[in-house]
């Protein structure tokens, strides 16, 4: 089983950063994507973003991808969440998951219902 812990998520001003990790464990994650999601209040949980493991590449939305950071410690198998110029409307619970194994050939995905595992969540609030 995988298991995933969130931490990092605080209060912050706008304009500031804020770095949230991801520690995983349970399974060796060769055939892993890892993404973040949030969810903010009367919202649908949205895709942040998502790194290969193998590799490390990442993809990211469009609302993110100038400001936010995906990276990963391998001897920690921690998945690291960078983020710069928070707005208010980067105010959301965030959430790692943890998508695999999958088959080669597979790409990324978007889809929370394409993520088997799920971190508990980290409540981060941009203030103006």
């Amino acid at each position: 089983q995988v298991q995933l812990v969130e931490s990092g998520g605080r209060l912050v001003q706008a304009g500031g950063s804020l770095r949230l990790s991801c520690a995983a464990s349970g399974r060796t994650f060769s055939s892993y994507d890892m993404g973040w999601f949030r969810q903010a209040p009367g919202k649908e949980r949205e895709f942040v973003g998502a790194l290969r493991w193998s590799g490390g590449s990442t993809y990211y939305a469009d609302s993110v991808k100038d400001r936010f950071t995906i990276s990963r410690d391998n001897a920690k198998n921690t998945v690291y969440l960078q983020m710069n110029s928070l707005q208010p409307e980067d105010t959301a619970v965030y959430y790692c998951a943890a998508r695999g194994p999958y088959s080669s050939g597979s790409y990324y995905s978007t889809d929370t219902g394409d993520y088997g595992y799920w971190g508990q969540g980290t409540q981060v609030t941009v203030s103006s």
